[in-house]
């Protein structure tokens, strides 16, 4: 506890209270972690590298997982006359926010585990990943979400397509622009999450939060979900919407998609910029 109490002393006096703006804690003198590179634009080595293959096969089965596991939660709560018989909405939401969880922490250290375009569009911004990557990952994972809700439809087609299949869509009494609403904030609370839970500094010796990633990454996904399904169904993930959607082929799960691929991508670029320009100010870092 010593060592711990004299961690907490250094860092909390290492800067002075009143700094000019954007020279905080971001400044180069005496890190304790090690901030990485840019990922260039493109990268064509990586076309030519197994990993890169490997990670997108990783974004596909989670997100096959993802879909097949919420939205069979989803199909189960359906078919009950009851919610107080089924896990209910708070049992949907915590099978997002669990699933979230696990498959983030099996698929962190080969992909990145985002498990959503939303994000990967968020961190490209962000400039962790190159557009190949992103793009990659983006159309790998809609391929596993396509299946994943198809396996579902596969094993109770008609509870499936008199259910809704689990597609997202503006609820009654909300309007579009509410729906819109409710995926930008959503989704800015999710990639948020992602931006800080995985940041660099974490590891610094005076941040002083041992975090385990994907927690609060799924527990995000989780307190969205119990937020939002009232309103849309909660979708903060393109792929996810766009494969209920596909799978369920009725045309009404198209009748508001383009709320679910522009609130989401709005959502992730504000967190984005809020991370990047106000969290970590790093266009105003000064460059030796």
């Amino acid at each position: 506890m010593e060592g711990k109490e004299e961690d907490v002393r250094l860092g909390a006096n290492r800067y002075s209270e009143r700094q000019p703006i954007g020279t905080a804690a971001q400044g180069s003198e005496e890190k304790d972690y090690k901030e990485p590179p840019p990922a260039p634009l493109f990268e064509a080595e990586e076309l030519t590298s197994w990993s890169f293959y490997r990670a997108g096969i990783a974004e596909f089965i989670a997100t096959f997982l993802f879909l097949y596991i919420s939205i069979l939660t989803v199909m189960g709560v359906n078919k009950s006359s009851s919610k107080c018989s089924t896990v209910g909405i708070q049992g949907i939401a915590w099978s997002f926010g669990g699933m979230i969880f696990a498959l983030v922490y099996c698929t962190a250290g080969i992909s990145g585990g985002h498990i959503n375009p939303a994000v990967t569009f968020g961190l490209f911004l962000a400039r962790k990943l190159s557009l190949t990557r992103a793009l990659f990952y983006m159309v790998m994972q809609c391929l596993g979400a396509i299946c994943g809700a198809g396996v579902v439809k596969g094993f109770q087609q008609g509870l499936y397509m008199t259910a809704g299949g689990g597609a997202n869509s503006v609820n009654p009494g909300y309007t579009k622009g509410d729906g819109l609403g409710a995926e930008i904030v959503g989704t800015f609370v999710l990639v948020y999450t992602v931006f800080s839970a995985t940041d660099a500094k974490r590891s610094a010796r005076d941040s002083h939060v041992p975090i385990l990633a994907p927690l609060p990454i799924g527990f995000a996904v989780f307190l969205v979900h119990l937020a939002t399904i009232p309103i849309t169904g909660t979708g903060i993930n393109p792929a996810r919407s766009l494969g209920a959607a596909i799978v369920y082929n009725r045309s009404n799960a198209w009748d508001d998609h383009w709320i679910f691929w522009v609130g989401p991508f709005i959502g992730a670029a504000l967190a984005a910029i809020y991370h990047v320009v106000v969290i970590r100010a790093i266009p105003f870092k000064s460059r030796d």
